[in-house]
C-alpha cells in the first residue's frame, strides 16, 4: 500500500479506535428541501415511484401547471388514490381505492424546475467520474437522502453541495467498475467501503475532513452492527477494498499531491 495512503488510513483508524475523541457531527448542509407534491403522498405511493428509479412524480395536469408536458410515448406509473363517497348526510366516507397515473420528471419536457437550476460546486474528481461515462446532476433533496449512484442511468445524483457526499457516491461508482454489479439495498460492506473511501479521499486531496468524521463514524457504526462488529473492526474488514477504490479513482490527482508532499 502506498505510504501516504497508509498514513491517511491509519489517521482515520486511530480516530475510529478512540471514538471518544471524535468531534460532534456537523449536519450536512443540503439544498433547500424541494416542496414536491409527491412528498405529501402515502409512504406506499412514494415507494411505488421510488422503485422505478425515477424522481419527482406528478400527475399530467400537475406537470402542466409548472409548464412541462409528458413526452409522447411515456407510460405512467400507477399509484393508489382514495375513492371518497358522501353519505346521505353529505359526510365523506372512504369507499375504497382506485388508481391514478403519474409521471416522473425524467418523462417530461418544458420549463426547468427550480431545483434543476441549482449549480453543484466543481468537485474534485468530477472529471474522473465523467471520464468513466457518468453524469453529475442535482436532484430535489429530502432529509432522508443526500444522493445516489445509478449504474443503469449512469448518473451520480446529488441533493447536497458537500464534497463528502459526492466522494461517497463516486466511491460506489468505483466499486461497481472494480467488483462488478453492486448488491441491491444498503449492503454493509459496500456502504462502509464507500464512506471510508470518501473520508480518505478528502484527506488525500487536502480537504479538512474533521467536520465529517463524526458523521462518518456514525454512518459506519450503523452498518458495522449489521456485521456484528465495531466501527474499528468494520473498517479493518474493508481496508484492501478501500485501497483499490482509492487507486482507481485518484490516479493523477493522488500522484500530484504525493509529489508535492
Amino acid at each position: 500500500m502506498n505510504a501516504k495512503v497508509q498514513s491517511v488510513l491509519n489517521t482515520i483508524l486511530d480516530q475510529f479506535k478512540n471514538s471518544e475523541q471524535i468531534p460532534q457531527a456537523i449536519a450536512l448542509i443540503t439544498y433547500p428541501t424541494a416542496n414536491l407534491p409527491m412528498y405529501k403522498w402515502s409512504l406506499l405511493n412514494q415507494l411505488i415511484c421510488y422503485f422505478t428509479g425515477m424522481t419527482d412524480f406528478r400527475g399530467y395536469r400537475q406537470w402542466e401547471e409548472v409548464k412541462r408536458h409528458v413526452m409522447k410515448g411515456e407510460k405512467g406509473t400507477h399509484i393508489l388514490v382514495p375513492w371518497i363517497k358522501k353519505d346521505e348526510e353529505e359526510k365523506p366516507t372512504l369507499a375504497g381505492f382506485m388508481t391514478a397515473s403519474v409521471f416522473g420528471v425524467e418523462q417530461t419536457d418544458g420549463d426547468p424546475l427550480e431545483y434543476q437550476q441549482l449549480e453543484l460546486p466543481p468537485f474534485p474528481l468530477i472529471e474522473r467520474a465523467k471520464e468513466l461515462g457518468v453524469d453529475i446532476t442535482a436532484i430535489p433533496g429530502s432529509y432522508e437522502h443526500y444522493g445516489y449512484y445509478s449504474p443503469t442511468k449512469k448518473v451520480i445524483a446529488l441533493a447536497s453541495p458537500e464534497e463528502c457526499v459526492f466522494f461517497h457516491e463516486v466511491s460506489h461508482l468505483a466499486q461497481h467498475r472494480l467488483f462488478g454489479e453492486l448488491k441491491k439495498g444498503q449492503d454493509p460492506l459496500q456502504e462502509i467501503s464507500a464512506e471510508l473511501s470518501a473520508l480518505t479521499i478528502g484527506y488525500i486531496l487536502g480537504k479538512d475532513g474533521r467536520k465529517y468524521i463524526g458523521n462518518s463514524y456514525r454512518y459506519i457504526e450503523k452498518y458495522s452492527k449489521k456485521l456484528d462488529t465495531t466501527p474499528y473492526g468494520a473498517v479493518l474488514k474493508v481496508l484492501s477494498r478501500t485501497e483499490k477504490i482509492l487507486n482507481f479513482l485518484l490516479k493523477e490527482e493522488k500522484d500530484a499531491v504525493l509529489q508535492a508532499s
